[in-house]
Protein backbone atom coordinates (compact mmCIF):
# COMPACT_ATOMS: atom_id res chain seq x y z
CA UNK A 1 0.00 0.00 0.00
CA UNK A 2 3.00 2.15 0.94
CA UNK A 3 4.87 1.88 -2.45
CA UNK A 4 1.25 2.32 -4.40
CA UNK A 5 0.85 5.19 -2.44
CA UNK A 6 4.46 6.57 -3.22
CA UNK A 7 3.96 5.64 -6.91
CA UNK A 8 0.89 7.94 -7.14
CA UNK A 9 2.87 10.83 -5.40
CA UNK A 10 5.92 10.59 -7.96
CA UNK A 11 3.27 10.30 -10.81
CA UNK A 12 1.34 13.04 -9.61
CA UNK A 13 4.62 15.38 -8.99
CA UNK A 14 5.66 14.54 -12.46
CA UNK A 15 2.26 15.41 -14.23
CA UNK A 16 2.41 18.69 -12.31
CA UNK A 17 6.01 19.56 -13.30
CA UNK A 18 4.79 18.31 -16.72
CA UNK A 19 2.12 20.71 -17.16
CA UNK A 20 3.12 23.33 -15.68
CA UNK A 21 6.23 22.96 -18.29
CA UNK A 22 3.60 23.81 -20.75
CA UNK A 23 3.59 20.34 -22.42
CA UNK A 24 0.47 18.49 -21.60
CA UNK A 25 -2.63 18.63 -23.37
CA UNK A 26 -1.31 19.81 -26.61
CA UNK A 27 0.38 23.52 -25.10
CA UNK A 28 3.74 23.02 -26.25
CA UNK A 29 3.62 25.40 -28.77
CA UNK A 30 0.96 27.72 -27.14
CA UNK A 31 4.48 27.82 -24.13
CA UNK A 32 7.02 28.33 -27.32
CA UNK A 33 5.02 31.62 -27.53
CA UNK A 34 5.09 32.67 -24.12
CA UNK A 35 7.43 36.06 -24.00
CA UNK A 36 8.50 39.44 -25.67
CA UNK A 37 9.47 39.22 -29.49
CA UNK A 38 11.09 42.17 -31.48
CA UNK A 39 9.87 42.53 -35.18
CA UNK A 40 12.89 41.49 -37.32
CA UNK A 41 11.35 41.57 -40.98
CA UNK A 42 7.44 42.40 -42.29
CA UNK A 43 6.92 41.27 -46.17
CA UNK A 44 3.77 41.63 -47.68
CA UNK A 45 3.04 39.39 -50.38
CA UNK A 46 0.94 39.43 -53.44
CA UNK A 47 -0.51 36.34 -55.11
CA UNK A 48 1.97 36.57 -58.34
CA UNK A 49 5.24 36.59 -55.59
CA UNK A 50 5.55 40.28 -55.51
CA UNK A 51 7.38 41.01 -51.95
CA UNK A 52 6.85 44.56 -50.76
CA UNK A 53 7.69 46.17 -47.30
CA UNK A 54 4.99 48.17 -45.91
CA UNK A 55 6.99 49.89 -42.91
CA UNK A 56 10.10 49.62 -45.22
CA UNK A 57 13.29 47.17 -44.53
CA UNK A 58 13.87 48.24 -41.26
CA UNK A 59 10.32 48.12 -39.06
CA UNK A 60 10.40 48.48 -35.59
CA UNK A 61 8.07 46.39 -33.48
CA UNK A 62 7.15 43.88 -30.33
CA UNK A 63 4.93 41.30 -29.35
CA UNK A 64 4.19 39.87 -26.53
CA UNK A 65 2.16 36.61 -25.08
CA UNK A 66 1.36 36.10 -21.94
CA UNK A 67 0.93 32.89 -19.88
CA UNK A 68 -2.87 34.00 -19.06
CA UNK A 69 -3.28 34.14 -22.63
CA UNK A 70 -3.36 37.87 -22.86
CA UNK A 71 -0.90 39.86 -26.22
CA UNK A 72 0.02 42.66 -27.57
CA UNK A 73 1.44 43.59 -30.91
CA UNK A 74 2.85 47.17 -31.94
CA UNK A 75 4.76 47.38 -35.75
CA UNK A 76 5.96 51.06 -36.83
CA UNK A 77 8.14 52.41 -39.77
CA UNK A 78 11.19 53.56 -38.70
CA UNK A 79 12.01 57.02 -38.76
CA UNK A 80 8.31 58.39 -38.82
CA UNK A 81 8.01 61.76 -38.93
CA UNK A 82 7.49 63.71 -35.60
CA UNK A 83 4.84 66.54 -35.49
CA UNK A 84 5.65 70.38 -35.81
CA UNK A 85 3.68 71.04 -32.53
CA UNK A 86 4.50 69.08 -29.52
CA UNK A 87 0.82 68.26 -28.79
CA UNK A 88 -0.98 64.83 -29.12
CA UNK A 89 -3.74 66.15 -30.71
CA UNK A 90 -2.10 69.38 -32.79
CA UNK A 91 -0.72 67.57 -36.01
CA UNK A 92 -1.51 68.88 -39.19
CA UNK A 93 -3.76 66.88 -41.39
CA UNK A 94 -0.47 65.06 -43.26
CA UNK A 95 1.45 64.45 -39.80
CA UNK A 96 -1.64 62.38 -39.01
CA UNK A 97 -1.64 60.64 -41.99
CA UNK A 98 1.98 59.51 -42.21
CA UNK A 99 1.49 58.88 -38.10
CA UNK A 100 -1.38 56.13 -38.86
CA UNK A 101 -0.29 54.72 -42.08
CA UNK A 102 3.37 54.28 -39.88
CA UNK A 103 2.08 52.26 -36.95
CA UNK A 104 -0.72 49.62 -36.34
CA UNK A 105 -0.87 48.61 -32.64
CA UNK A 106 -3.77 45.90 -31.48
CA UNK A 107 -4.04 44.00 -27.90
CA UNK A 108 -6.59 41.48 -27.13
CA UNK A 109 -6.16 37.41 -26.14
CA UNK A 110 -5.03 34.64 -27.96
CA UNK A 111 -5.58 30.61 -28.70
CA UNK A 112 -3.11 28.21 -30.03
CA UNK A 113 -4.68 24.89 -32.17
CA UNK A 114 -1.24 22.80 -31.75
CA UNK A 115 -2.98 20.33 -34.92
CA UNK A 116 -2.55 22.91 -37.32
CA UNK A 117 0.55 25.77 -35.98
CA UNK A 118 -2.16 28.53 -35.54
CA UNK A 119 -2.44 31.31 -33.16
CA UNK A 120 -5.38 33.29 -33.29
CA UNK A 121 -5.28 37.15 -31.69
CA UNK A 122 -8.81 38.25 -30.45
CA UNK A 123 -8.64 41.41 -31.01
CA UNK A 124 -10.34 43.63 -27.74
CA UNK A 125 -8.70 47.17 -29.27
CA UNK A 126 -6.85 48.32 -32.14
CA UNK A 127 -5.53 51.15 -33.73
CA UNK A 128 -7.02 50.22 -36.81
CA UNK A 129 -10.41 50.17 -35.58
CA UNK A 130 -11.70 47.24 -38.35
CA UNK A 131 -9.96 44.89 -36.42
CA UNK A 132 -11.61 45.29 -32.63
CA UNK A 133 -13.84 42.46 -31.87
CA UNK A 134 -12.39 40.38 -35.00
CA UNK A 135 -9.76 37.58 -34.76
CA UNK A 136 -7.06 37.27 -36.49
CA UNK A 137 -5.27 33.49 -37.58
CA UNK A 138 -1.64 33.62 -38.16
CA UNK A 139 0.08 30.14 -38.79
CA UNK A 140 3.52 29.97 -37.16
CA UNK A 141 7.00 28.29 -37.14
CA UNK A 142 9.41 29.16 -34.00
CA UNK A 143 12.91 27.67 -34.83
CA UNK A 144 15.34 28.64 -32.39
CA UNK A 145 14.93 32.41 -31.03
CA UNK A 146 12.71 33.27 -34.17
CA UNK A 147 9.36 33.04 -34.70
CA UNK A 148 7.72 33.25 -38.11
CA UNK A 149 4.00 34.52 -38.47
CA UNK A 150 1.61 34.15 -41.47
CA UNK A 151 -1.07 35.94 -42.10
CA UNK A 152 -4.26 35.32 -43.85
CA UNK A 153 -5.41 37.21 -47.07
CA UNK A 154 -5.79 40.82 -46.35
CA UNK A 155 -6.37 43.97 -48.14
CA UNK A 156 -3.28 47.00 -48.10
CA UNK A 157 -3.42 49.84 -50.28
CA UNK A 158 -6.23 48.62 -52.04
CA UNK A 159 -4.44 44.80 -52.74
CA UNK A 160 -5.04 41.74 -51.42
CA UNK A 161 -1.80 40.62 -49.57
CA UNK A 162 -0.31 38.03 -47.37
CA UNK A 163 2.24 39.14 -44.52
CA UNK A 164 5.00 37.16 -43.51
CA UNK A 165 6.41 38.27 -40.31
CA UNK A 166 9.73 37.25 -38.64
CA UNK A 167 10.37 38.15 -34.52
CA UNK A 168 13.26 37.46 -32.58
CA UNK A 169 12.81 36.55 -28.94
CA UNK A 170 14.23 38.97 -26.29
CA UNK A 171 12.46 37.65 -22.97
Amino acid sequence: MRDQFVRSVVLGVGVLLFASSGRLFGQESSSALIGTWRLVTWESRAGAGEISYPFGETPVGVLTYDARGRMSAQLMRRNRPAFKAADLFRGSPDEIKAAFEGFVAYFGTYTVDQRTSTVTHHVEGSSFPNYVGTDLKRSFTIVGDRLTLRTEPFTLGGETRMGVLVWERID
